[in-house]
């Protein structure tokens, strides 16, 4: 086979590589299904804060185990949350965040679809099947008793028609009945970001200790498809360094004393840790540069925890002290996260100095966003996908603006590959011509074609050292589309009303036409269910191939016949916006080599490459003389 074939069937075996592999091993993730609409049912997690340790105000304590409900939680009150991009409720049993709705985001297109949830409480209906919130709570020290601290079944007390939005923040108070009165001040922003504050007043007779902590806790995980390009599970940083486990990992944890399958990290600066999914993440942030981050997973209620323990503090008598957490849960938008990494006073404004502290600047928290291997690639590319966007007003001539960006700012090195292509046709007939002298003799074809290369001054692996350094390229490029949340339920043309999910439209029913149900995404028939691009997409790899003739080899031809419509099934159930990328990378890529080659003399004979193939698809129907 000549070169110019080899080259470019490596180029093509490498690409099928990297799809294969990731459709057999990585397949498209399910669409999400969020547990529906914000009920205001109220449920408690019980638990027991382990035997207070020393006084000594270093030490950390472990936090309560979630569990359970318990039957006075379902009567509860509830305190409404009403900000732009949230609505729920806070449960005063334990003043858990368990009840949480993103309003910008709906599990289906249309607007009359329940919001996605984020938050749900433990019990109540069958919309809570993964119940998932968040609590805090002190543990008990020197000159306290577990029932003398808030905990998850502490009953908090609120004033008359409080609500939490961002204007009016929540005020909670609990009295222990021993001198010690909690008061948890609760704000939240315009997005996402709630800061909850913690005041411990002693008015006892003795000096007290305690530790703070709080809790984020997960009863299963949503049913989707985990894909391993994309990190779905817990995600923390402590003392700048960023750790990420898949929940399948969780469980496997080590046993350690005390904690069951946990991991337990020790943090002297500034951090954060918590879970999240592919478009949504629930994220403790304590304000405090000292913490211990422990995750661990509790089999008996199939639990996924994570928490933030803050060293015991000794409060004298008449004293007080304070202690903030924020809390993120919402959307990860880029916008938004790194706000908040970069600028988060908003309190400074809002609230004067009544529980305003200086809010520090949160720790790398845009590395919250799985950007991969290829970081710094993956990190430029948003960022001009997001201004694109911005500029352009839609999202999938975004991506196709994006695509010809990346293409032009790496055809340097596909000229290269293209003219090392013309170059090797320019030899073709002396290669044959070598073919027919030397035959089978091997070693003799091989140092007579290290002459003619010399002599011509070609190298045969530049036509595929430029395709390999572009692969990482375009790898990112892929990354960035498929994880960025500004493709959810966003619309391009016509049809194509969601570039996060896989093309509505299908063949089976000749694309709207006739009046057929066509399998459902994520079926095992999907496949079949070809719809408008992913039918462009195997047209445009197929003319993309026909740049150069066929392989003379009938294995190697064959595969080349077969390629681009294996790859269209293969495809075909990805998300939109992903498909469109591969369609206006292959086009640009087909406009770029036709056009190179015709400039160096050696025009691809597209058509008659078109023809050849059918010509051979007609001689061996043929019958047999």
């Amino acid at each position: 086979m000549d070169n110019q074939n080899k080259n470019l069937m490596l180029a093509t075996v490498l690409s099928a590589l990297v799809i294969v592999v990731w459709t057999v091993f990585f397949p498209p993730p399910a669409p999400v299904e969020p547990d529906g609409e914000a009920t205001t049912a109220a449920t408690s997690a019980e638990g027991t804060p382990s035997a207070p340790v020393a006084s000594a105000p270093t030490v950390v304590p472990s936090a309560p185990e979630a569990s359970a409900p318990t039957p006075v939680a379902a009567t509860a009150p509830r305190i409404e949350i009403d900000t732009p991009e949230l609505t729920g409720s806070i449960s005063l049993m334990g003043a858990r965040f368990d009840d949480l709705s993103l309003k910008s985001y709906h599990v289906e297109l249309s607007d009359d679809s329940p919001m996605v949830r984020l938050l749900s409480p433990v019990g109540g209906t069958e919309l809570n099947s993964n119940p998932y919130y968040v609590l805090y709570g002190w543990s008990p020290l020197a000159g306290l008793t577990p029932s003398q601290v808030p905990g998850p079944k502490t009953l908090w007390t609120a004033p008359e028609g409080a609500k939490l939005t961002p204007e009016t923040p929540l005020i909670l108070t609990w009295d222990n009945g021993a001198g010690q009165v909690f008061t948890r001040t609760i704000a939240v922003d315009p997005q996402f970001l709630f800061t909850v504050t913690d005041t411990v007043a002693n008015n006892g007779t003795a000096p007290v200790s305690l530790a703070p902590w709080g809790i984020i806790a997960r009863h299963g995980i949503p049913e989707t498809s985990r894909v391993y390009v994309l990190h779905e599970g817990l995600v923390r940083m402590t003392d700048g360094q960023l750790q990420e486990i898949k929940y399948k990992k969780i469980p496997k944890l080590d046993d350690v004393p005390g904690e069951g399958q946990a991991e337990i990290l020790q943090a002297t600066e500034n951090g954060w840790t918590g879970f999240t999914d592919k478009y949504w993440m629930t994220t403790l942030i304590p304000e405090a540069s000292r913490f211990t981050s422990v995750v661990k997973y509790v089999a008996s209620n199939d639990l996924y925890q994570t928490e933030t323990r803050l060293p015991a503090t000794e409060i004298a008598v008449g004293g007080s002290t304070s202690v903030t957490t924020r809390l993120f849960a919402g959307a990860k938008e880029w916008e938004a996260i790194a706000h908040y990494q970069n600028n988060p006073g908003w309190l400074d404004s809002l609230l004067g100095d009544e529980i305003d502290q200086g809010r520090p600047q949160i720790t790398r928290f845009v590395d919250s966003i799985d950007w991969g291997w290829y970081y710094f690639l993956t990190k430029p590319m948003f960022r001009l996908l997001h201004w694109l966007h911005a500029t352009l007003g839609n999202m999938g001539w975004a991506i196709i603006a994006l695509t010809v960006i990346i293409k032009m700012v790496v055809f340097p090195l596909a000229r290269t590959s293209y003219i090392s292509m013309a170059r090797m046709k320019e030899v073709q007939p002396m290669m044959e011509e070598l073919k027919a002298r030397v035959k089978d003799d091997k070693q003799a074809m091989q140092r007579e074609m290290m002459a003619l290369y010399k002599r011509e001054k070609i190298n045969p692996a530049a036509g595929c050292l430029p395709i390999l350094l572009q692969i990482p390229i375009f790898f990112s490029l892929y990354k960035v589309i498929y994880v960025t949340i500004e493709l959810y339920h966003a619309p391009w043309v016509g049809w194509i009303k969601d570039l996060s999910a896989p093309d509505p439209s299908s063949i089976l029913n000749l694309f709207g036409l006739l009046p057929i149900a066509t399998p459902e995404p994520g079926s095992l028939f999907f496949i079949f269910s070809l719809g408008i691009l992913p039918i462009l997409l195997g047209i445009s790899m197929w003319f993309q191939q026909k740049l150069n003739p066929a392989p003379t080899d009938p294995s190697q031809a064959m595969i080349f016949a077969w390629m681009p419509w294996i790859f269209m099934f293969m495809l075909g159930s990805f998300a939109s916006g992903l498909v469109l990328y591969w369609i206006a990378n292959n086009v640009i890529t087909f406009i770029q080599q036709y056009s190179i080659m015709t400039v160096h003399g050696k025009r691809p004979d597209l058509f008659g490459n078109i023809l050849a193939s059918f010509r051979k698809k007609d001689a061996d129907s043929a019958p047999k003389k």
